[in-house]
């Protein structure tokens, strides 16, 4: 550990020999604000459109968002870069809570936010017990074929939301279709950060496609843009008071799993790309986006999470310097009191956020196979093959138990399922590894 809490930033006038620039130096002023504009557009597109999903205010969600990554900064003392945005975790749990039907603001938000603020709790548990004994028993609990089984099994459970919020019509089918067609293009057919930009592009050009077929062709319900025109330039967003219901905390809370396994995995891979060494942050870290989310649900937001987006733009500009993403947290606070900012995202059309849900979500059930395949998970083991297989079953069929009052969600059974069902067949799979050693030294 550092003697000070923060570290002294050295300035770079110019990228070093190897083009790095680390967490602890800085380039100058104007150079760090584009990098942190850079940042801000990065996730920009997926800290919108979750809120929108989920019904919340999207000034809020990027509002929260800044403050996030603030307090994330001065609890790792400046020395992790990574931006927090609005979890894709969250969808599912808070839409099985609300029964949010996808249009508008979710009028059942407060019953889910006490279960965020729960799984912000748990999650700075964890954070302090890291900070203690390290964070080994957290990869002997979720080694990668348990993360990678939970993770697919949310985006599977989300695929029917995503189907039904496009099936009002035929025009809304068929604009989703064209939703996901341009998502898609964009991302075969561009390079660079318009590439790494492809939910956010794609959604733009379907939205342009869209005003034209129906506010020009007539072809469905037009865009109304009366009241980006009648919204102030700056205000206070919308925030609701937190409702804490044992049952909504009981599905919520257990996300704090996924978003250990993501921070956790993110922190690795920011590690290896600087030549850092940063394990002994990781409690931190964790506690910084546990205190970001318990924040964030008390004031109307979802919960937060470090951002493959971001890390992605590090990769490409090779600079690290965590002083980016405080300009990044300051650009993002400066939307998030815009209400004019607000009401342009709520134009968006329905069926144009729904056709991006479908690729979304399929990304979130493919993220789940990545992880196996990067960590060289093993099929040919019977007990990995049995703990997927359920696993994915009861998140997709959204199976539900009831115990007492309480009914966990398929969410929460496919997360539980998977971490016991890894346990006990893992426990039986060693032991006959070793009766087998014996029998044949």
């Amino acid at each position: 550990m550092a003697s000070s809490w923060f570290p002294r930033w050295q300035k770079k006038s110019a990228m070093t020999e190897d083009g790095l620039i680390a967490p602890d130096e800085t380039l100058p002023f104007g150079q760090t604000f584009v990098m942190g504009l850079q940042h801000a557009v990065a996730m920009f597109g997926a800290t919108v459109l979750m809120p929108l999903l989920m019904g919340l205010d999207p000034n809020l969600a990027i509002l929260v968002s800044g403050i996030g990554t603030l307090l994330f900064f001065v609890v790792t003392g400046g020395r992790v870069p990574s931006y927090l945005g609005s979890s894709a975790a969250f969808v599912g749990v808070i839409i099985a809570v609300t029964g949010f039907n996808g249009q508008g603001l979710n009028p059942n938000l407060a019953l889910a936010l006490g279960g965020v603020i729960a799984c912000g709790a748990l999650y700075t548990l964890i954070g302090l017990i890291v900070m203690k004994v390290g964070t080994g028993w957290i990869e002997r609990l979720m080694p990668p074929v348990v993360t990678g089984a939970v993770v697919m099994a949310i985006g599977l459970n989300l695929a029917p939301i995503a189907v039904h919020g496009v099936s009002a019509s035929m025009f809304d089918s068929w604009m989703a279709v064209m939703t996901v067609l341009c998502i898609g293009v964009v991302a075969v057919f561009t390079s660079g950060l318009i590439q790494r930009l492809l939910i956010l592009v794609g959604l733009i050009v379907a939205w342009a496609i869209y005003a034209l077929l129906t506010n020009v062709f007539g072809l469905g319900k037009p865009v109304d843009f009366s009241g980006v025109a009648n919204a102030p330039w700056f205000g206070l967003p919308h925030t609701t008071a937190p409702i804490f219901d044992m049952q909504a905390i009981v599905m919520i809370a257990p996300v704090a799993i996924i978003l250990v396994a993501e921070n956790l995995g993110h922190i690795k891979a920011v590690a290896g790309m600087t030549g850092r060494n940063l394990d002994p942050w990781m409690g931190r870290a964790f506690v910084g986006d546990g205190l970001a989310t318990m924040l964030s649900g008390s004031m109307g937001g979802s919960g937060v999470t470090t951002y493959a987006e971001n890390i992605g733009v590090m990769a490409v500009t090779k600079v690290y310097s965590t002083l980016a993403f405080v300009a990044a947290a300051v650009i993002a606070l400066i939307l998030g009191f815009s209400p004019k900012f607000g009401a342009l995202i709520h134009t968006i059309p329905g069926p144009v956020i729904g056709g991006a849900s479908i690729v979304v979500f399929g990304l979130i059930a493919v993220a789940g196979a990545r992880i196996w395949v990067q960590n060289n998970v093993d099929f040919s083991q019977n007990g990995n093959l049995i703990m997927v297989a359920t696993t994915l079953v009861l998140g997709a069929g959204d199976f539900a138990l009831k115990i007492g009052s309480f009914t966990i969600g398929g969410i929460g059974t496919a997360t539980f399922g998977a971490i016991i069902l890894n346990a006990i067949l893992k426990r039986r799979g060693a032991a006959l590894a070793n009766q087998a050693a014996r029998q044949h030294p």
